[in-house]
């Protein structure tokens, strides 16, 4: 069976000390499990890895594997190679492309969350705030010189924000650049 290259996303490890998580252990807890080719980028929850599993099994089992073996209870996103491929091609190009005017994230959705649900949520200042639907995920970048007045974070707390993780895009387009190898 052919194996397919993913990345899972750890929503809320190693962030302002919670659920910390040494990356070596990560990456064996992942190896453990049977999953091949297992790199770690950065201290906030990014495994990149490959698995022969179907793609619908693989976010639950992972999620169960945290808890069973580091007691860890957190939502995690997976995304193939070629989603990611496709999340960073479909980027809005004007905001996405000029990280001196914008600073750009990517919300990865955990299913059954929709783009227009968390587009129905998330607050924007006009002027400040842009936001894009995609396929499983939302853009969002905010003006630079006014992103202290950004209402992005107006997400926090709600019951969508629990069901994503969010991703800078210079992280995101990092983790496309390490799965192309």
């Amino acid at each position: 069976m052919a194996t397919t290259a993913y990345v899972a996303l750890l929503r809320g490890i190693n962030v302002g000390g919670k659920n910390p998580v040494p990356m070596a252990e990560l990456r064996s807890v992942f190896e453990r499990e049977g999953f091949g080719s297992v790199r770690t980028y950065i201290q906030s929850g990014n495994v990149l890895f490959d698995t022969d599993l179907p793609r619908a099994e693989v976010e639950d089992r992972i999620e169960a594997m945290l808890e069973c073996a580091l007691g860890l209870d957190v939502v995690v996103v997976v995304r193939s190679h070629r989603q990611l491929r496709s999340v960073v091609r479909r980027a809005p190009t004007e905001d996405f492309a000029d990280a001196s005017r914008f600073h750009s994230d990517v919300l990865f959705l955990k299913a059954p969350l929709t783009p227009k649900r968390v587009l129905s949520v998330v607050r924007r200042r006009d002027g400040v705030d842009r936001a894009w639907p995609g396929t499983g995920v939302v853009y969002f970048s905010r003006l630079s010189e006014r992103r202290s007045q950004s209402r992005m974070s107006t997400i926090v707390g709600t019951p969508e924000y629990q069901r994503l993780t969010v991703r800078s895009w210079s992280t995101t387009t990092k983790l496309l650049a390490l799965l192309d190898g």
